[in-house]
């Protein structure tokens, strides 16, 4: 067995486990119950399998700037998928999207409360 089949291989293994990440990533965006679950499911494993679909990618091209555009891309994917995910919460906990009942911490709470009390408007509770 060459050298180009087995990395051949490797690279088919990368991509079928990332595929399959993305896909339980994708079904657990639609069945999980409120959004920061959801963010959970659309930020780690949608990530790993990106990350894993890149690797496969790159061990079947094998070249040059192929490698550099790829590893560009995973690099931007780590980059912004946590901050996207943290605006998104941040955004969404003010407008009662989040279930409080499952927090084991709400940083949050004090800083609306704060908030709240500085312009004279209701916080959430």
């Amino acid at each position: 067995m060459s050298l180009d089949a087995i990395l051949d291989i490797v690279a088919a293994v990368f991509l079928v486990s990332g595929a399959l990440l993305s896909l339980a990533a994708g079904v657990a965006l639609v069945r999980f119950p409120d959004l920061l679950t959801r963010m959970h499911a659309a930020a780690k494993p949608q990530v790993l399998g990106l990350l894993l679909v890149l690797v496969g990618c790159a061990l079947r091209l094998r070249t040059g700037v192929d490698i550099t555009t790829l590893v560009l891309v995973g690099v931007f994917q780590l980059a912004t998928a946590p901050v996207a995910a943290h605006m998104v919460g941040r955004a969404a906990y003010p407008h009662d999207d989040i279930r409080t009942d499952l927090l084991l911490t709400d940083e949050l709470a004090d800083h609306l409360d704060r908030v709240g009390g500085d312009q004279g408007g209701g916080a959430r509770v």
